[in-house]
């Protein structure tokens, strides 16, 4: 297996309900859906935010669309109208996503075209520009 960025495999969106950030993920090949649905826990995208989230995730599949919807509660602080952080209405959060790291069988790997960047250690203390 190898260890490749979520940009590889999709692109994102987010925004902001209150003090949840609302991140989707849709996949750019019908085909890769189901390497998002394993990966893309919600445990493991709670892990991948840290401290950053302070509530539950919830998945949301939508198979349909290749994609997956994630609501981070409890991310922005408070939300758009109360919150001093830099990203107070979750704009962000897709790109910060895009950047975990996830399993794929080597030859999927080796087929995908490069894209975004390369993982540079992303961590909530970076996101909000000190502490999470």
């Amino acid at each position: 297996m190898a260890m490749i960025p979520l940009v590889r495999l999709a692109h994102a969106r987010s925004g902001d309900k209150g003090d949840t950030a609302n991140v989707g993920v849709i996949a750019y090949d019908a085909a890769h859906y189901d390497l998002l649905v394993e990966a893309l826990t919600p445990e493991a995208v709670k892990a991948h935010f840290g401290e950053l989230v302070k509530g539950e995730v919830e998945r949301f599949p939508l198979p349909n669309l290749h994609a997956i919807n994630f609501l981070l509660h409890g991310a922005l602080d408070g939300g758009g109208t109360q919150s001093l952080m830099n990203d107070a209405q979750g704009k962000v959060f897709s790109t910060a996503l895009l950047r975990m790291e996830i399993a794929v069988p080597d030859e999927i790997a080796a087929q995908l075209p490069e894209r975004g960047w390369a993982p540079d250690g992303w961590s909530a203390e970076s996101y909000t520009g000190g502490g999470a």
